[in-house]
């Protein structure tokens, strides 16, 4: 009875979380509109653009920030340079913020700049892949509502990470994108990939994420345009695996490559 009320009052998690995000989206297509018709040379200059707009937002602070570390180099005083530390932990604090706040404001407009990017000539359109970079993300929440924000915005493919930022992929952030998959192609009958990438090393690793597609979204995942991983490291694994199946003991990891 509670439940039903719930929704009926404040709607279900994902009509909540489409109108949250709707206002982000609209500016998106509103973009992409207006890149229809843009040439290649005109699009790759979208990225320099961009550069520059981050650099006019954040340049005072840039320059207060290089000034104090300029005065902390020369100084021979360790208390003047325990001083100058603490104020330039306060100034990077507020060059990020500075930062976030213009990319917020690009946010749609590159989004939109990619997608127009995936275009061909012939009407049909590349696979665009969306990293997250959940590990930036810090809360399931966040990796939550930038799965639902890729795939509203165009994303054929949402992928955990580049690898580089730790943590990369883990099975319970894996999960909650693959939901959030799951929950779209209720919605929609439309199918979007997932990629998780990083940290996944060993073949008993990689079969626990195969059995969870396997038991969120169904078999029908488990082809390579809807499920793969990003591990090369991964991949030595599989073929030490291999070569064990077929010899009946281990090789070391000098058999296979180190790329």
């Amino acid at each position: 009875m509670l439940k039903s009320v719930i929704r009926a009052v404040f709607g279900t998690r994902h009509q909540r979380e489409l109108k949250r995000l709707q206002p982000l989206v609209e500016q998106i297509n509103r973009h992409v509109e207006s890149l229809q018709g843009v040439s290649e040379e005109e699009l790759k200059g979208q990225t320099e653009r961009f550069r520059e707009q981050i650099r006019e937002a954040t340049a005072d602070i840039q320059a207060e920030l290089d000034a104090l570390r300029a005065e902390k180099r020369a100084s021979e005083s360790s208390a003047e340079r325990e001083e100058l530390a603490v104020r330039m932990g306060e100034v990077e604090k507020r060059l990020k913020s500075a930062t976030e706040a213009v990319l917020d404001e690009i946010l749609p407009e590159a989004f939109a700049t990619v997608k127009e990017a995936c275009r061909r000539p012939d009407g049909t359109a590349a696979s665009l892949k969306v990293i997250l970079e959940t590990g930036e993300l810090v809360t399931y929440d966040n990796v939550r509502r930038a799965s639902w924000l890729s795939i509203l915005a165009g994303g054929d493919f949402i992928k955990t990470s580049t690898g580089k930022v730790q943590p990369a992929a883990t099975l319970p952030v894996t999960l909650l994108m693959l939901e959030v998959v799951r929950d779209w192609h209720l919605l929609t009958g439309q199918r979007i990939g997932v990629k998780p990438a990083g940290g996944i090393r060993a073949s008993k690793d990689a079969i626990r994420y195969l059995v969870t597609v396997a038991e969120t979204v169904g078999e029908e995942w488990l082809v390579p345009h809807l499920f793969r991983f990003g591990a090369s490291s991964l991949l030595n694994d599989v073929l030490l695996q291999r070569q064990k199946m077929t010899t009946g003991h281990y090789s070391g990891p000098d058999y296979v490559t180190i790329d």
